[in-house]
């Protein structure tokens, strides 16, 4: 099993930035990609920047230019720093990751999702 934990989630002014992290944590081989999502009340949850299994990073037109992934794969933790913050960005944020791990002496794949954290942006 592998689980996700996030941080750094909270309430900002706009314009103002913010950190995300997410560790994976758990037997695990590799992780292959790795992930941002967000879902704001009433809105279907959306993409917001993923690193993919080729190894490139793709964001949300939204986002681009403002947001920024980037990975500590010796520790299977995965940043995104959010800059030029707009009220829109409000959302629960999600980390997703899809790779590889360990049950028993087997390795099977995994997909696995993170709790959400609220990124909450207002004046």
């Amino acid at each position: 099993q592998v689980q996700l934990v996030e941080s750094g989630g909270g309430l900002v002014q706009p314009g103002g930035s913010l950190r995300l992290s997410c560790t994976a944590s758990g037997t695990i081989t590799s992780i292959n990609a790795m992930g941002w999502y967000r879902q704001a009340p009433g809105n279907e949850r959306e993409l917001v920047a993923r690193f993919t299994g080729s190894g490139t990073s793709n964001y949300a037109d939204s986002v681009k230019g403002r947001f920024t992934i980037s990975r500590d794969s010796a520790k299977n933790t995965m940043y995104i720093q959010m800059n030029s913050l707009k009220p829109e960005d409000t959302a629960v944020y999600y980390c997703n990751a899809i790779g590889l791990l360990r049950s028993g002496y087997n390795v099977q794949a995994f997909n696995s999702w993170g709790q959400g954290t609220q990124v909450t942006v207002s004046s």
